[in-house]
């Protein structure tokens, strides 16, 4: 049994209780009234039914009534009836009002606001439709990305896709989850009503650092978006190379897997690295020179180093010529 100093936590209905997190969009009042409608219902079918158990084992044993097993046991149609009727009743409540949420969280807006959300080992990156792009982390680098910012107060939709396995976009505090699935499109949508930061997680395990791709929903103002839109539109054009290459690194999610610091991560540390000799996992070396980091880039598997298994994906459908001589640039500053 529940201890009863437990009950007051259990049946409390304020945001961010027992059961759930804030309620920060549109939808999420109507997930959680319908949650505690099939909650309270099934509770009062659990107590009713435990209780008449124990009623009926105490008050009817064998030893106290003196009853012998009948031949055929007997029934009554009207009691038969009644516990059908009444719980199909409840069910269809239950159907109703779930498949009635179900239609208005999968029908997208015609005016929701797009935002292609890329997932990959272990890592998420957006894209807005003016071309900015935004990190959405890894607390395993702790890279500080600033993850995925949303206007409050307008539909988002979110257009979903994985590069490798399936991974899950999961924002409790939205009521919010869809899986990002290899070789498709998912969507999904919801209203920001709160300003703040909400954690983002992947909810579907993808590997080693499944437990490791986090990152945060952040709301912000209509007018505060607009001018962080702004604020992001960089052109790499009017950059030193070296600079363009390391927010091509930090916005492509490259710090998800490859550490600035010495310490390996699901592939080789990278400062310091540059004009070195590495040892290739079929025994041979290779000198890290431009020429192998654009090859990395287009080709990753073409040269695995020793000990790192082949995960990283391939960038030559996302890479332009000079974006990867900007990130040449950068990779050889490391050793500055």
């Amino acid at each position: 049994m529940i201890p009863i100093a437990l009950l007051p936590f259990l049946l409390q209905h304020t945001q961010g209780d027992f059961w759930f997190p804030s309620q920060a969009s549109r939808n999420a009042s109507s997930v959680d009234e319908l949650f505690y409608f099939i909650f309270y219902v099934s509770l009062f079918a659990f107590i009713t039914i435990v209780l008449a158990t124990i009623i009926f084992a105490v008050r009817y044993r064998r030893s106290r009534v003196g009853m012998n097993p009948e031949d055929s046991p007997h029934h009554s149609t009207k009691i038969e009836i009644v516990w059908s009727v009444i719980p199909s009743m409840f069910m269809v409540v239950m159907f109703w009002y779930g498949f009635k949420d179900y239609v208005a969280v999968r029908t997208i807006p015609a005016n929701a606001y797009e935002i292609q959300v890329k997932a990959k080992k272990w890592d998420w990156r957006f894209v807005y439709p003016e071309g900015v792009e935004s990190y959405g982390g890894n607390v395993d680098m702790n890279d500080g990305g600033e993850g995925l910012v949303v206007p409050m107060g307008r539909p988002v939709s979110v257009r979903l896709e994985s590069s490798d396995v399936l991974h899950s976009f999961y924002v409790p505090d939205f009521r919010v989850k869809m899986d990002a699935v290899p070789g498709r499109y998912n969507s999904a949508w919801f209203e920001a009503t709160e300003p703040g930061v909400y954690p983002l997680y992947c909810a579907e395990y993808c590997g080693t650092r499944h437990s490791r791709m986090l990152s945060q929903v952040v709301v912000k103002s209509e007018e505060d978006f607009q001018a962080w839109l702004k604020s992001q539109a960089v052109d790499l054009a009017s950059l030193p190379p070296a600079e363009a290459g390391k927010q091509l690194f930090q916005k492509n999610g490259c710090t998800a897997c490859h550490s600035l610091t010495g310490t390996p991560g699901v592939g080789p540390a990278l400062d310091g690295k540059y004009g070195t000799t590495e040892t290739l996992a079929d025994g041979s070396t290779v000198t890290i020179d431009d020429n192998y980091i654009r090859e990395s880039l287009l080709d990753p598997n073409a040269k695995i180093v020793a000990n790192f298994a082949p995960s990283m994906p391939s960038f030559a459908a996302q890479l332009s010529a000079d974006e990867i001589s900007y990130l040449i640039a950068f990779i050889k500053s490391l050793n500055e």
